[in-house]
């Protein structure tokens, strides 16, 4: 381990989420430092899976747009909720 890293509150979920994102791990840490198999058990899932049937042809649709955009199509048809529950 090379410095201990100090973890501060978080006044929100974005606040913390920049943190992680900023934080270089390596200034912290040496690989030998981390461990292989361990368990969260009390770690919720931040997604739920679900079933839905949609027509092959609007599914198509969706794959080819989300292929022109190169992003997975699970994650256009995720936006595209977001933006109608939205309005």
């Amino acid at each position: 381990m090379k410095k201990k890293l100090v973890v501060p509150k978080f006044k929100s979920e974005a606040e913390e989420a920049e943190f992680w994102a900023k934080l270089n791990l390596m200034e912290y840490f040496e690989p030998s430092d981390f461990k292989r198999g361990i368990i969260f058990p009390n770690l919720k899932r931040s997604k739920r899976l679900i079933s839905i049937r949609l027509p092959e042809e609007l599914i198509g649709k969706v794959k080819k747009k989300a292929s022109n955009l190169d992003i997975p199509y699970q994650s256009l048809i995720r936006q595209y909720i977001q933006q109608g529950v939205a309005q």
